[in-house]
């Protein structure tokens, strides 16, 4: 599956979040490691729902980058 995931630029790092997956964040000192903290975030939380047999978010969130002048 895959999930949009969207990173923020912060004073003290990087912030990332999950819009299909409620809940689904993390924080990081680089984008690097906020990009590996929520890969794992992704799989704990689905490997959670898999456990309780409680149905998986399909992908449903879409982004875009819109260049203005």
């Amino acid at each position: 599956m895959n999930y949009v995931v969207v990173y923020e630029k912060s004073s003290t790092g990087w912030a990332a979040y999950v819009p299909d997956l409620p809940g689904v964040v993390t924080t990081g000192p680089t984008k690097a490691m906020a990009q590996q903290l929520i890969r794992e975030a992704i799989e704990f939380h689905l490997e959670g729902l898999r456990e309780d047999n409680l149905p998986i978010p399909q992908p449903s969130a879409s982004a875009e980058v819109v260049t203005v002048s």
